[in-house]
């Protein structure tokens, strides 16, 4: 049994057991899901919410932006609070201050002693952590105390997500447009669904002396610290990482410098005698379009982080009124991932006739349909959005076709399902046109085999986004919501990626198919070894069992395994780079596969393992260190690589033309510049800073006005600009050098027999 066998064999074996448990967790995850009451009762017998009110509440929430405005459970944005540790700590703190009222005659809980204070929150843990939930009449009952000030922090929402002027500079501060939820009915169920995720937050499992979210968020009035599983699989994490990379290395020392038959270079390069076929040339438009949403994102962003300054204004312009933050970052956040996917769509659709030598009958109609699909896609979800924002849609038809709150996940039903049949018809594009390669069955089967299963995986996967509901528990949408963004962004693309890039090489003639197919086996085997259960640690403190935190935590520590060694890929591509002297022309295309590699060292592992583990996550989860992990990892490894690939079918889209160097090299390291100053200079330091004080006074202290409106944090959102400017420059270079292409193209001189000369 050759390598490359025994390679597909261990794969498949991997997948299946990997999968196996995935699926079986989410069972477990189904079962233990906190409850939903039928009622919630006054110890009197008084109605204080009902499940319609927190089922209504919960599609306000969604309505009106959901995770794009504030977090539930620690998911979502990070200006506005997170609503499950506002209104947690809200409610303690008003059952405390009516104690110290009626007991002690005192103005409030904070002028009592020492000692009185340790006293009441004795009382208070005991009362806010007891489970009172009656399975047999589906009834949660709450003493009297507790309903008091259940109506206290209700009517604090309703003032907060009306128009009251009571409240304008809390709004300001959360940036917030006014009348966020102008109907008073609807302002009622929210506080219900807010009310629900903080009892599942305070409340202890049965028989158990954790709460449902394991504990999450910290908050010193209720008790709520982390249990002794985020030490112990925190620790374990830490074993699996150092064992993991242990192995790597011994694979690596092992397998490194192994005698290989030396590689024949061609004189000339072979890609550019590839023919492109009508349906190879009518990607370029994909290629504009990607452009054109990756200037929009920017745009967005900038007008995002603005909103933490201004809250409700643009320089003085009173945008929040139209176009208001939670829109702003709910464009800004799809735009990520459409822009990247739509690089990523089009360079399959063009290199797959290129692989085959294939144009089959009506590929080019094929295209040209996709495209405008996504077009269709693009504009009606973002319409509906906006329609659910300003709550001109109603909550009847929200779910189908306005905003469904999930970050990642935002567009409605209707285009979800509309998204993913266009991903089948790109299976089906490139399907046909690598079928005749896979049957060649010649050295490149196994790359093409590979790259039409990503292919396969990428569209069917994305259908993990139509596994829930209107009214799926929120525990079970969490979980299938990071298949989405977890295994179909960071799992299957990258494989995707990976064989691409490989088989580039081997057309190239830089690396041999066998080589490059064991090469792309392997990393797959052990990217996907933590990468599948990995997901699990997404899911730490989202009403999940415990055993969720011990097998998230010890193989998303085995997703940083691969990238401890990244610095040998890089090399290896850049030393491939300048490997002949016609290898020049794909200079640019390698550097953004370079600096794939460093970010992926950087963002996705040194910024990923800094969040992972769980002892980590907990206080960290929803903080600004969130966000530095999502953009250098994001931007720096799916964005670097998407811009890499359009170079490559640029080049070949227009192969006998010479780049603007000047402006690529301006783009280039405009774009790396530009992130790390992102993270450096704003993400990273107010992160840390509200991590000293999540541990200090509690998470709901880290993500409240009072310390996000302080002026050092403030100075650190301006000190933004100098990045984002920078990475502009990056972004509009790259935008002209594309324009360029066809508005004033450079030829080079012809060659005899059709060949281009190579890049002096």
């Amino acid at each position: 049994m050759d390598s490359s066998r025994r390679l597909w064999l261990g794969l498949a074996a991997l997948l299946i057991a990997s999968f196996g448990v995935l699926l079986f967790m989410g069972g477990e995850i189904h079962r233990k899901a906190p409850p939903m009451p039928e009622r919630v009762l006054g110890s009197n017998g008084t109605l204080i919410y009902s499940q319609a009110d927190i089922q209504k509440g919960r599609q306000v929430w969604q309505s009106m932006g959901g995770m794009q405005l504030g977090s539930i459970w620690g998911h979502g944005s990070y200006v506005a609070p997170d609503w499950s540790a506002d209104w947690l700590h809200r409610e303690a703190t008003a059952v405390l201050d009516g104690w110290a009222q009626r007991e002690a005659s005192a103005e409030s809980y904070a002028a009592l002693s020492a000692e009185r204070q340790a006293a009441l929150r004795g009382r208070l843990e005991a009362r806010m952590r007891l489970n009172t939930w009656d399975a047999a009449t589906s009834t949660i009952t709450l003493d009297e105390d507790r309903a008091a000030a259940i109506v206290a922090v209700a009517g604090h929402y309703r003032s907060l997500f009306g128009n009251d002027p009571a409240t304008a500079a809390l709004r300001e501060a959360y940036a917030m447009k006014n009348d966020t939820v102008p109907d008073a009915d609807n302002r009622h169920a929210l506080t219900a669904f807010f009310w629900w995720t903080a009892w599942a937050a305070t409340t202890n499992r049965p028989g158990k002396n954790i709460t449902y979210t394991n504990n999450w968020p910290g908050e010193p009035l209720v008790g709520n610290r982390p249990p002794a599983t985020t030490y112990l699989w925190s620790a374990f994490s830490v074993l699996f990482l150092i064992a993991g990379i242990a192995l790597l290395g011994w694979h690596h020392a092992v397998t490194h410098g192994r005698s290989q038959e030396p590689q024949q270079l061609p004189a000339t390069d072979p890609l550019a005698l590839v023919r492109v076929t009508p349906s190879m040339r009518a990607t370029a438009k994909y290629f504009w379009v990607v452009l054109a949403l990756f200037l929009v994102q920017i745009l967005l962003g900038a007008i995002t982080a603005h909103y933490q300054i201004e809250g409700q204004q643009l320089y003085g312009v009173e945008l929040s009124q139209v176009l208001p933050y939670s829109l702003t970052r709910t464009w800004h956040t799809q735009l990520a991932v459409l822009w990247i996917a739509t690089a990523w769509l089009g360079t399959g659709l063009y290199i797959a006739p290129a692989i085959s030598g294939h144009e089959p009958r009506f590929q080019r109609l094929g295209v040209n349909f996709l495209w405008v699909c996504l077009l269709v896609i693009v504009v009606g979800a973002f319409a509906g959005q906006w329609y659910a924002v300003m709550q001109k849609l109603g909550l009847e038809y929200n779910f189908w076709f306005g905003h469904q709150g999930w970050e990642y996940a935002d567009i409605g039903r209707f285009w979800q399902w509309f998204l993913f049949i266009g991903l089948m018809l790109w299976l089906v594009l490139m399907g046909r046109a690598l079928w005749p390669a896979i049957r060649r069955g010649d050295e490149s089967r196994s790359i093409v085999g590979l790259l039409f299963l990503s292919t396969v995986a990428i569209g069917v996967f994305y259908g993990a986004g139509l596994m829930w509901g209107e009214h799926t528990s929120l525990s079970m949408v969490e979980y299938w919501r990071w298949w989405l963004v977890h295994l179909w962004v960071e799992g299957f693309f990258e494989v995707f990626a990976t064989a691409v890039i490989a088989f580039l090489f081997t057309r190239l003639g830089l690396l041999q198919a066998k080589t490059a197919t064991i090469a792309v086996l392997f990393a797959t085997i052990v990217f996907m070894a933590g990468g599948v259960l990995g997901t699990l640690h997404h899911l730490y403190f989202a009403g999940t069992p415990t055993a969720v935190l011990a097998l998230g935590a010890s193989f998303s520590a085995l997703e940083v395994v691969p990238l401890a060694y990244i610095g040998f890929e890089a090399y290896h591509t850049w030393k491939l780079g300048h490997a002949t002297s016609w290898m020049a022309r794909y200079r640019w295309p390698i550097m953004f596969f370079v600096a794939v590699a460093f970010w992926n060292l950087v963002g996705a592992g040194l910024f990923g393992f800094l969040i992972n583990p769980p002892l980590s996550l907990y206080y960290m989860q929803g903080l600004n260190l969130t966000p530095l992990h999502g953009h250098t990892a994001l931007f720096g490894v799916y964005g670097m690589l998407g811009i890499g690939l359009v170079l490559f079918c640029l080049r070949g889209l227009k192969p006998g033309l010479v780049w603007n160097e000047g402006l690529l090299r301006t783009s280039f390291w405009s774009l790396n510049i530009g992130l790390a100053l992102m993270g450096l200079l704003t993400l990273l330091p107010i992160g840390t800073m509200q991590l000293l004080a999540a541990i200090d006074h509690g998470y709901w202290y880290a993500r409240s006005a009072d310390f996000m409106q302080k002026p050092i944090v403030e100075l650190l959102v301006w000190m933004r600009v100098p990045g984002d400017v920078i990475f502009s420059i990056g972004a509009v270079a790259f935008t002209w050098f594309v324009m360029r292409l066809w508005m004033a193209p450079r030829h080079e001189a012809q060659l005899p027999q059709g060949s281009r000369a190579a890049e002096k």
